[in-house]
């Protein structure tokens, strides 16, 4: 069993951290807020009082953080961790972060680092079925398998430094823009007179099926797990879903693509955040298209 450094215990965070001590291994937590790091040593972590408390001694230093900028910090800047790290420890990264800033920080870190941004929201965290989209040495990737494996069902090794978020952001986009297209097509049919069982017993099993309809239906019913049921309580939240179409925006760009689609999911979801859906899952959408905002 390893000792593991776990910096970052938000609603994906503490669960992943919990999910490693439920799979035996040793985990010392910090973050800057203090009743997470209670509640997760109260399921047997040990707390840090820094970031870098937590990663001297570890064999794997592990960040889950809000953005580039404190992934940057914590890596390189105050947060210290490139440093404190012993210099045979494995580093990642499961933030969802710019590209340029995760190729930056893998290649400033000294070391084997890997981006390994994670799909599957809060109750994937909390079940440890995640998916684990790899960036980084493929050496290093094997060591980190056994510690993903106690976190996630999927680990795809994608590629070099920052292929992991570049799969990640990819991956968002066109959830959110078949997210989008599919709560029209539920309020079209609402309005013609079609019911929302029957849309969904038509589509879900035809060329329409996706992931967003299966498991994530916007509407009440048809799939009894889905946000929808519950007041669009968030398993994934449209902030969240726009700041990843931000990134995805900039990686289109960085990379020279007209991603005019991903564009007018991004302008979507940035009318419902700014109404107030921020704090809804991300299918909640479908209030504002039903609503003609």
């Amino acid at each position: 069993m390893a000792r593991i450094g776990f910096i970052g215990l938000g609603r994906m965070g503490a669960h992943m951290a919990r999910n490693l001590l439920k799979a035996g291994h040793e985990v010392v937590v910090f973050d800057i807020v203090q009743a997470a790091v209670d509640s997760v040593v109260a399921s047997g972590a040990k707390a840090a009082f820094s970031s870098a408390a937590a990663a001297q001694d570890a064999d794997v230093v592990i960040t889950m953080l809000p953005a580039g900028e404190q992934v940057r910090d914590a890596w390189l800047g105050q947060g210290g961790l490139a440093k404190a790290s012993r210099a045979d420890a494995l580093l990642m990264d499961c933030s969802t972060i710019d590209v340029a800033t995760a190729r930056e920080v893998a290649a400033a870190a000294g070391r084997p680092f890997l981006d390994a941004p994670v799909s599957g929201g809060v109750m994937g965290a909390e079940a440890g079925t995640l998916t684990f989209m790899v960036g980084g040495d493929a050496e290093a990737v094997d060591r980190a398998k056994p510690i993903l494996s106690a976190m996630g069902k999927t680990i795809v090794h994608c590629g070099d430094a920052g292929a992991g978020q570049v799969a990640k952001l990819c991956n968002n986009m066109m959830l959110a823009a078949t997210m989008a297209v599919t709560s029209e097509a539920f309020v079209m049919a609402e309005r013609l007179g079609l019911p929302a069982q029957a849309l969904y017993d038509v589509c879900s099993k035809s060329t329409a099926m996706s992931w967003a309809l299966n498991n994530s239906c916007p509407v009440p019913g048809p799939v009894p797990t889905s946000a929808a049921n519950r007041d669009f309580a968030p398993g994934f939240t449209a902030a969240l879903m726009r700041k990843d179409l931000g990134l995805a925006q900039q990686a289109a760009k960085d990379a020279g693509v007209d991603a005019k689609v991903g564009a007018l999911a991004l302008a979507l979801f940035d009318r419902f955040v700014e109404s107030g859906g921020g704090g809804k899952d991300f299918s909640g959408i479908i209030t504002m298209i039903r609503e003609g905002k």
